[in-house]
């Protein structure tokens, strides 16, 4: 589908903050930011799932619309998205790792994308130790140098495309989405797992 708009300028023209949309940007000094610059009525639960993995430590930002409408309403596509606040916190890490929705296809496997390759696969394994599935993906490889998770002080980062039904169920399961969190965490900050900061499972 086609994005209504194609930048945060042209967006924010017709839209009111806090009204059809909000915007979380939470510096928290952290190497490594953690994002869903779809979140809310765009693609459902990725704000949730951002923030769980986010916990108190890391640092959060998220772009939420709050009304229903077509998928592109609000969508403003990865390597277009220039909201300021996004910009200058992404900007000010060294890692950055952004949280989309996909549409169900039948596999709940997270898809790995970015130019962070280390992290990526770092995270990658760290998922697939935890049980879930997690490959490499060509469809929507998050490669383009403005993608909004590549805005790093390095230009790499990494996006994770979950599928709805994937992202229904960590919404619904508070256990299941505290091991997805810490599986992402632990390919993060090696050690520090847990979605709060919170000890490593076995510890």
């Amino acid at each position: 589908m086609t994005d209504r708009f194609q930048n945060f300028a042209d967006l924010s023209t017709e839209m009111v903050d806090g009204v059809d949309y909000r915007i979380r940007a939470e510096d928290r000094g952290s190497a490594v930011v953690i994002l869903a610059p779809h979140g809310g009525t765009i693609e459902p639960e990725t704000g949730l799932i951002a923030e769980a993995i986010a916990g108190r430590d890391l640092s959060l930002y998220l772009f939420e619309a709050l009304k229903a409408g077509a998928h592109g309403d609000f969508h403003i596509t990865s390597h277009r998205f220039d909201e300021p606040q996004a910009l200058a916190l992404v900007g000010g890490t060294e890692g950055a790792v952004a949280v989309h929705g996909r549409k169900d296809d039948g596999s709940d496997t997270v898809w790995l994308g970015g130019r962070d390759v280390a992290m990526r696969d770092a995270i990658g394994a760290a998922l697939r130790r935890a049980g879930f599935g997690a490959e490499v993906n060509t469809t929507l490889p998050g490669l383009h140098e403005t993608n909004i998770c590549n805005r790093t002080r390095k230009g790499a980062g990494v996006q994770l495309e979950l599928s709805r039904s994937l992202r229904r169920r960590l919404a619904q399961d508070a256990n299941f989405l505290e091991r997805f969190s810490r599986a992402v965490r632990s390919a993060l900050q090696p050690d520090e797992a847990g979605p709060a900061g919170g000890p490593a499972e076995g510890a």
